[in-house]
């Protein structure tokens, strides 16, 4: 019998048989390459599943499934041949949902395989021990560039931003026609239009005080510089983290003397201690503190299908990476709640959102 499932969810067992076939699984550097000469062994892979946590543990030949209804080995180049096919199968199918290959359903009834995506209260995929059973846990979160990949950052309408709209005061039907302008999506053309009537768009706040307040523990600055960034994303098309970043140093929104922009890094540093806690699963309506969650890197499956480790214990490699391989994107304006004037309290606002991507390539 043959099943479907979505690219993402056939991405994360993939890069789980990956590393049960392999025993291993290489550091990824700032490129989103493997590093040829850091392979880390994998010992014990800790998954979630419908009957409670189970042990995966590698051994020559075999891997030793261990549950609470389970103890049994099954040979690792069973894994390795399944891994092959649902690769095979992913890349060959330009849909995003795919049907599993002929002995794969088998396979996944064999070792009592129901979930191909983990079911946690910590938003890890899997934990993996690296050289011994011993070990201290490391959990993960799965990227692959196989399928759609989720957002670093999509918190909809509490990642907005608010510019206040300074300048010519418009009146009520000049605002309906600003509103009215465009496509639904077409934010660019209403912030032109404000700024062809002789209006300008002045940053404000973080519109949510939660994110807010997030954001200030990186940085009590961190909504300003953010919200500069999203503009000129919306302004100049520029999508790149570190390309927008190269931007913000020109522009300088916070001010800051050039000793510490050159020669510290300041803007280049907040933005990657911004992508490490996005990362660790900070989101924008739930309070941080800045405490390390249970995630702690990134399985990175490549559209080639290897699987790359990036994690906590390389912190500068993993800040390098989210930061060159990161992009702004635009999400919805009817979902998201942005991209039109907006009256409160007597004063008209404009809204832009924060969405941060992984690239695909």
């Amino acid at each position: 019998m043959a099943f479907e499932a979505t690219k993402r969810e056939w991405g994360e067992l993939y890069a789980f048989f990956r590393l049960l076939a392999d025993g291993y699984v290489y550091a990824g550097t700032p490129e989103g390459k493997r590093n040829e000469s850091l392979r880390i062994p994998v010992a014990m892979v800790q998954r979630e599943e419908h009957d409670g946590t189970r042990r995966y543990i590698v051994e020559k030949d075999t891997i030793h499934i261990v549950g609470e209804n389970m103890d049994k080995r099954i040979p690792r180049e069973d894994f390795d041949t399944v891994a092959a096919l649902v690769l095979d199968s992913v890349r060959q199918s330009r849909e995003d949902e795919v049907t599993s290959a002929d002995g794969v359903e088998e396979f996944l009834d064999e070792i009592a395989l129901f979930d191909l995506e983990a079911k946690t209260d910590d938003r890890t995929d899997f934990s993996v021990a690296f050289y011994s059973t011993e070990a201290p846990l490391t959990g993960f979160c799965v990227r692959s560039r196989l399928g759609m990949m989720i957002p670093l950052l999509d918190g909809g309408r509490s990642a907005n931003f608010k510019f206040e709209q300074t300048g010519v005061k418009f009146a009520v039907p000049t605002v309906n026609k600003i509103n009215a302008e465009g496509e639904e999506d077409d934010v660019i053309s209403r912030m032109l239009m404000i700024e062809r009537l002789g209006g300008n768009l002045k940053y404000n706040d973080v519109a949510d005080k939660i994110f807010r307040s997030n954001l200030s523990m990186i940085d009590l600055h961190m909504g300003r510089l953010l919200a500069e960034m999203t503009r000129l994303m919306w302004l100049d098309g520029i999508t790149k983290v570190s390309e927008l970043t190269e931007e913000l140093k020109k522009l300088n929104p916070l001010k800051i003397k050039d000793e510490l922009i050159n020669k510290h890094g300041f803007y280049e540093y907040k933005v990657k201690e911004l992508l490490l806690a996005l990362a660790a699963g900070m989101r924008p309506a739930k309070l941080y503190n800045g405490t390390d969650s249970a995630i702690a890197g990134f399985l990175l499956v490549t559209g080639d299908g290897q699987v790359i480790c990036y994690q906590r214990a390389f912190r500068q490699t993993f800040a390098d990476f989210l930061f060159y391989n990161t992009r702004l994107e635009k999400g919805s304006t009817e979902k998201d709640k942005y991209g039109y004037l907006e009256r409160e309290n007597g004063v008209y606002y404009f809204k832009l959102n924060l969405k941060i991507g992984l690239l695909k390539r």
